[in-house]
């Protein structure tokens, strides 16, 4: 019987699976969908949900309990500051699993945990994409600076030094260099 045995144990310690699923939540709130087992994105969202609710908290100890768990604090900023208020007027639900099929390697189902969005959030991020992308061809259409080769310099009529140094070695007639032999130690000439 499972009585009181609430959780699954991924095959793994306690500071292991711990250490898993804090990362498995940190990576779900930076990138709002990640790519994992079944299992693990069942566990991953029962820690993911509690978090989004003490996010919609938002005081300062529900700020700390947070910040203890998530890895890394701009993740947490993110928590707090965008992903929170998405659900303020949501009780529980916040994210769902998409399963995808087996993996080739070894079959284990795998699945998408993902952060449920809105239509509005889902327009607002639009907006913002369009917005990114014409800044981004505002700043492209800008002369782009040239690229130049490392260690050659290039005079007035944009030709770099170690191109005319080769084209003069040609027009003197320069012998070509000897053949160069693969050996298992190196490189040998001759």
């Amino acid at each position: 019987m499972r009585h009181r045995k609430d959780h699954r144990k991924l095959s793994r310690t306690h500071s292991h699976r711990r250490a898993v699923l804090r990362n498995l939540a940190t990576a779900l709130f930076q990138y709002e969908r990640i790519e994992t087992t079944v299992a693990k994105a069942k566990e991953t969202r029962r820690l993911a949900e509690r978090l989004i609710t003490f996010a919609k908290r938002g005081d300062l100890a529900a700020r700390r309990h947070v910040a203890r768990f998530v890895t890394r604090p701009a993740v947490t900023q993110k928590l707090f500051a965008t992903i929170g208020p998405w659900y303020a007027e949501r009780h529980g639900g916040y994210t769902r699993i998409v399963r995808i099929g087996r993996r080739l390697g070894d079959p284990g189902d795998t699945a998408y945990p993902e952060l449920v969005k809105s239509t509005e959030q889902k327009e607002s991020e639009r907006k913002a994409h369009i917005a990114a992308e014409e800044a981004r061809a505002k700043a492209l259409k800008g002369e782009r600076p040239t690229k130049r080769s490392r260690g050659k310099s290039e005079d007035e009529s944009g030709e770099s030094s170690g191109s005319k140094r080769g084209r003069r070695k040609a027009e003197e007639g320069a012998t070509p260099a000897p053949a160069r032999k693969r050996t298992r130690t190196g490189v040998k000439t001759g």
